[in-house]
């Protein structure tokens, strides 16, 4: 053991002690111990909350491939919000259903939208004072072809065009914080949005709203259940020309340097569970505020290992979200954030 020393000593020389005057158990015996020393902790305050907004009145209809998440019409959307509100939940993520596509996504940025109607619905409830309403920035869920941007025919067939996709987001990200949005959150992964957002935001006098970015999202195997509750699949190829590779660690880094340099105030990281080592390096880089996002694919993974009887679903629930804190997200957009803003209660 070292003592008689002022000096800082190397970690590596501090615990020479070893067992049985060492013993790690001691501050494991009660919960109240293991309270007092725990390193990492999840509450309620630290969850975003995804909804899925359609057209109609009284719909509730709930995803196949996601037990328990639903498409909801405006009016159950609030009354989702007041619960969350309720249980302490910091915000709603919001996509939304148009009732119809078209190659440009026009539904994205038209001032009477299904995320626009649904956030002048919500700032008008209660819910709105005790929540942050972000809205996501993307193309994908409106466009006839279900990619993210604007489609050209190129050398290899057709491709998205990145440059004149980036008006077209720009005017959605400016529609939505017309109409209430707290956050914008761009998704597409078009190269110079951050930017051409946030000259559009400042332009349009909403030079407040933040840009919560999303700026390593990789091409994953785990949206898939995502795009049955958003609609949003891609008609032909993939996107894994536009999102990220997800052997590339290095190029994450790159890509958030470059969001960061061109406006972003945040960044969200996604999925979360196969990419905490991108949360933990972005942590380590970066001084902002990081999210990590929950994915459809790990939440209904976990869903089915519940159903079978496999996992423990309160401890499994919330040790997810304790891992996506403990690598270094200072939050977590998460399906579970009800159910875990209960069990945290």
């Amino acid at each position: 053991m070292v003592v008689g020393s002022d000096a800082v000593q190397p970690r590596s020389t501090i615990y020479s002690m070893t067992f049985p005057e060492m013993r790690m158990r001691r501050l494991r015996r009660s919960d109240s111990l293991r309270a007092l020393v725990r390193e990492t902790n999840v509450e309620p305050g630290d969850l975003i909350y995804p909804l899925f907004l359609c057209p109609g009145e009284g719909v509730r209809k709930e995803v196949g491939s996601m037990p328990g998440v639903f498409n909801l019409s405006i009016d159950e959307a609030v009354r989702e919000a007041e619960e969350a509100a309720s249980l302490g939940i910091a915000g709603l993520l919001l996509f939304g259903l148009p009732e119809a596509k078209d190659e440009q996504g026009t539904g994205a940025w038209d001032e009477n939208g299904i995320v626009q109607q649904g956030l002048h619905a919500l700032r008008q409830s209660a819910a709105s004072k005790k929540l942050v309403l972000i809205a996501d920035v993307c193309l994908c869920e409106y466009t006839s072809h279900g990619h993210c941007g604007v489609i050209i025919e190129g050398r290899d067939g057709f491709e998205v065009d990145n440059d004149p996709s980036l008006d077209l987001l720009a005017r959605t990200a400016v529609s939505q914080a017309k109409a209430g949005a707290d956050i914008v959150a761009p998704s597409d992964m078009m190269d110079g949005r951050v930017a051409a957002i946030r000259t559009a935001l400042d332009k349009a006098g909403c030079a407040q709203t933040p840009i919560l970015s999303y700026a390593s999202k990789f091409a994953s195997a785990f949206y898939g259940p995502f795009r049955e509750a958003a609609d949003s699949a891609p008609q032909f190829g993939d996107r894994k020309t536009y999102q990220m590779d997800g052997a590339n660690l290095r190029e994450a880094m790159r890509e958030i340097d470059l969001d960061l340099a061109e406006g972003a105030d945040m960044i969200l990281m996604k999925p979360a569970m196969p990419y905490l080592d991108v949360i933990r390096a972005a942590r380590e880089r970066v001084d902002v505020p990081i999210g990590a996002y929950q994915v459809s694919g790990e939440y209904s993974m976990m869903q089915a290992a519940f159903a079978k009887g496999w996992l423990d679903r309160d401890r499994a629930i919330l040790e997810s979200l304790l891992g996506i804190r403990r690598a270094g997200a200072d939050f977590a957009v998460t399906y579970f954030a009800k159910e875990a803003a209960k069990l945290l209660g």
